[in-house]
């Protein structure tokens, strides 16, 4: 029996730019993982830090973006905040809650291990004229808002 997404995936012909968005989406799977490991972090360790990049956050906040429950992200805080990549403070509004910001320490370190991938971005980054990155951003957008569907759309004909 052939249903309707093997029927739609059989006869979709995947051109270019849907290859080299397969393979960008691949090794940048990968990637994340090769930097924890060459970071001696867990990806979650990784992820964590490249939010909290942005802002601090607190524990439950951590827990949501990571997809764990609140005790494996307390562990996960205990684990960066021994190595000094982070460190808990009273939050500014509230004091009965905390948040946790990355350190200096862990800044660089995060900052250390993407650096040669930001250099080599910025490098191609450059090498379009102002259109062409104009029609990249389009797309990348696009893909963006088509992934934010996907994950936000209630599970259908799940099996197991």
């Amino acid at each position: 029996m052939t249903g309707p997404g093997t029927s739609f995936v059989e006869g979709w012909a995947q051109d270019g730019s849907l290859q080299a968005l397969r393979a960008a989406i691949e090794r940048g799977g990968r990637l994340r993982h090769v930097i924890a490991r060459r970071a001696r972090l867990t990806t979650s360790d990784l992820v964590a830090l490249e939010h909290l990049m942005s802002r601090p956050l607190g524990p439950a906040e951590l827990a949501r973006i990571l997809d764990v429950s609140t005790a494996a992200a307390t562990a996960l805080v205990d684990r960066l905040a021994q190595r000094a990549h982070v460190r808990r403070r009273p939050h500014e509004r509230d004091r009965r809650r905390t948040e946790v910001e990355i350190t200096p320490d862990g800044r660089e370190e995060v900052l250390s291990q993407l650096l040669p991938m930001f250099v080599a971005l910025d490098r191609l980054d450059r090498s379009f004229t102002d259109a062409e990155r104009a029609v990249v951003e389009r797309y990348l957008r696009g893909v963006v808002a088509v992934f934010d569907e996907v994950e936000a759309e209630e599970p259908t004909g799940a099996r197991g």
